[in-house]
């Protein structure tokens, strides 16, 4: 199963780092063609509501204090 495959549009997942974000849906790169998940923060964010992120890097695991974790972990649909 691949990474793009296992992305829940409207689903709700968390940052490792503890943020809550909703997936709107995953897309291309409009020159590289790279897969990209778009997705909403849910909190009030002065940077900007709307990110985007490859789906390489919103799957891959990240090591927080010696352990492995996900970068987004899913929560809800």
């Amino acid at each position: 199963m691949s990474a793009e495959s296992e992305i829940v549009p409207g689903a709700i997942y968390q940052h490792y780092k503890g943020k809550p974000y909703r997936v709107i849906g995953v897309g291309k790169h409009s020159e590289s063609l790279e897969d990209v998940v778009l997705y909403e923060a849910l909190y009030d964010n002065p940077l900007g509501r709307l990110w985007c992120r490859p789906v390489k890097m919103w799957a891959e695991l990240v090591e927080v204090d010696g352990t492995k974790v996900p970068r987004f972990k899913f929560l809800y649909k």
